[in-house]
This record gives C-alpha cells, structure tokens and sequence, in this order.
C-alpha cells in the first residue's frame, strides 16, 4: 500500500476547513486530493486530533 503524501496534521487541517463550512470541492482542488479522498478521511479521522491519528495508524499497523 502506498504511503501518504500527507502528514496527520495536513489531514486534519483539511478535514476542519470542511467543518468550517469551506465548499469540499474547493479543498480538494487547493490539496490536489479527489472528493473521494476527503469523504473516507472524514469518515475516517472526523474530530480526530493529529496525535490521535498517529496513535490509530500505529496500532492499525501492529495488527
């Protein structure tokens, strides 16, 4: 699998502009990321802090 280009904090930075009522298509277009993209990291990382995202990925990688 292929890494990310995007560190936790990048994540969520672009996860709380779309909180804040930015348009997602305009995200997604200032980050070069798909629609697509921003909906499963939504779903995936949502109220999430960066620390809180390392700790998930690092215990998804252990099992």
């Amino acid at each position: 699998m292929k890494a990310s280009k995007f560190t936790d904090a990048q994540k969520a930075f672009i996860i709380k502009q779309g909180e804040d009522g930015t348009p997602v298509a305009e995200i997604c277009r200032k980050a070069g990321i798909s629609s697509a993209t921003y909906f499963n990291w939504k779903r995936k990382y949502a109220g999430m802090l960066p620390t809180d995202m390392k700790r998930l990925r690092e215990l998804e990688d252990e099992n």
